[in-house]
């Protein structure tokens, strides 16, 4: 058995029109991503302990850190919106890792 075997997109695309009875519907838009992205990136823990390590440790350099981690998560939503873009359908970084690296890293990712 080859771990290491890849889903072909168009197999993946098919399967996804077929539909079915477990079938999802696509129920979000564009206002409902990016507020549901920006809930993911900015919890609860970024207010309560940004505070108490900026006054611990990190002084006048914390806005740099803020510059560097929001670079960051510019990246990482740039990295979902063309894994989104290659295979549009509804699905998570499982289907991505399925079709793009093989079974197992997308086994590992799951």
């Amino acid at each position: 058995m080859n771990l290491l075997a890849k889903k072909p997109m168009e197999v993946i695309l098919a399967e996804a029109e077929g539909g079915g009875q477990g079938a999802l519907k696509r129920a979000l838009g564009p206002v409902n991503l990016v507020t549901l992205g920006v809930g993911a990136i900015i919890g609860a823990g970024i207010f309560v302990l940004t505070g108490t390590a900026a006054a611990q440790f990190a002084g006048p350099a914390v806005v740099l850190s803020f510059v560097i981690a929001g670079i960051g998560c510019v990246f990482a939503g740039l990295c979902y919106a063309e894994l989104a873009a290659l295979l549009p359908i509804a699905g998570s970084a499982y289907t991505y890792g399925y079709a793009t690296m093989g079974e197992l890293v997308a086994w590992i990712i799951g």
